[in-house]
């Protein structure tokens, strides 16, 4: 944990001097320059996450609920009875608008997952013609250990994602987002199993009405790697639907989806639900924005 410390204020120090840089970039830059906005409604376009962060300053506090299996039938209702959870933070930093930190805990896995986002680019018109930032994200598994007895490692219960990504608001109503990522794990089940795998995400967001969009999320795991088995089943490629309903400080997020995890490595790499038989989950995420900026 002192060396998770270390990185985050690594990280900070970095960016403050990178958005010194920046500044004076921008300051030069001509008066005419309008940086894009609202790209996407939230931090998450439905679990993954998007180029937007709160503004400077600002913390975020955000609820996602995803319940069981809709195919488990009526004994079940429906997925009712096996709901999971994650409740996080997240804090753009005071001295910068492009350097966000945020934390939660998920009832997956009891799951610890820490991350830093830094905002490389911004879209602008006359500018930079996509948003560009970097995430990079730490996952902590709080099980029991399966075997006790035998010598057990702090670290094997660590896994880690880094995603580039770049996103595009094309006009008014549209805006689309990639995601190339590198997921790593720690520990693996078999000796053939890769540590290292990538992903291509990929997410989009149409704008139905000023406060509604309708957004979908894909994360393909390309082919031709051995990725690690979950419980012995095969991941499968994630994918999302989902409305946005902004109600004043707000976002309230509707979807459904074939993973149960809410946290970058669970989605990405340990997602075996498939659509077509049913393994469809019901889920929602709400945020709410704290301002501690002066006044």
């Amino acid at each position: 944990m002192r060396a998770l410390a270390l990185l985050i204020l690594m990280a900070a120090f970095g960016s403050a001097n990178a958005q010194g840089l920046l500044d004076e970039l921008e300051t030069e830059a001509p008066k005419s320059k309008e940086f894009t906005i609202a790209t996407f409604k939230a931090p998450r376009i439905i679990q993954g996450h998007s180029v937007e962060m709160p503004a400077k300053g600002e913390l975020l506090f955000i609820i996602q609920h995803r319940f069981g299996r809709v195919n488990t039938g009526f004994y079940e209702l429906f997925g009712w009875d096996q709901a999971s959870i994650r409740i996080g933070l997240e804090y753009t930093l005071p001295f910068s608008d492009r350097f966000n930190i945020g934390f939660g805990r998920s009832s997956y896995g009891k799951t610890w997952d820490f991350f830093s986002k830094t905002k490389l680019l911004k879209q602008a018109k006359g500018g930079s013609p996509i948003s560009l930032s970097w995430v990079s994200t730490l996952a902590i598994n709080g099980l029991d250990w399966p075997n006790p007895n035998q010598e057990n490692y702090f670290t094997s219960r660590m896994a880690y994602t880094h995603q580039l990504l770049l996103a595009r608001k094309f006009n008014s109503w549209f805006s689309f987002q990639l995601a190339p990522t590198l997921v790593h794990k720690n520990l693996v089940p078999l000796s053939q199993d890769q540590n290292s795998f990538f992903a291509l995400g990929m997410g989009g967001r149409v704008k139905v009405s000023n406060r509604v969009s309708i957004n979908a999320e894909y994360s393909w795991l390309l082919p031709g790697q051995q990725i690690p088995r979950i419980n012995g089943l095969e991941p499968q490629n994630a994918i999302s639907l989902g409305v946005d309903i902004e109600t004043g400080g707000h976002v309230f997020q509707l979807h459904i989806t074939n993973t149960q995890a809410m946290f970058d490595v669970g989605s990405i790499a340990e997602t075996t639900g498939r659509p077509e038989l049913g393994d469809i989950h019901v889920g929602f995420n709400i945020t709410r924005t704290f301002s501690f900026k002066r006044h």
